[in-house]
């Protein structure tokens, strides 16, 4: 038989954001921005969720763009890890 190289896709949601709060020893707060449209009225509109996630100390900023990754329950609030810095 032939070994097919297919890679293993993640099922693991990513999203794109900016730091807000870096005042947390290993955690920063990430905003991402989702575009919603209006099924009634067709406007698109902005809607912001935060979320908390695991970073290493002091390697990310306030007004950075970075990339997190669902990960495990980490503690109360936190299940989502930084991945990269995008620049």
């Amino acid at each position: 038989m032939e070994e097919n190289n297919i890679q293993k896709i993640s099922s693991r949601r990513r999203f794109a954001g900016v730091v807000v709060s870096d005042k947390m020893k290993k955690t920063v707060v990430v905003e991402v921005a989702h575009t919603r449209k209006n099924p009634k009225y067709q406007k698109y509109y902005t809607k912001n969720s935060r979320f908390k996630a695991e970073a290493e100390d002091g390697l990310y900023k306030i007004g950075d763009k970075v990339v997190i990754e669902e990960t495990i329950p980490l503690s109360k609030e936190k299940h989502w890890k930084v991945v990269s810095k995008k620049d």
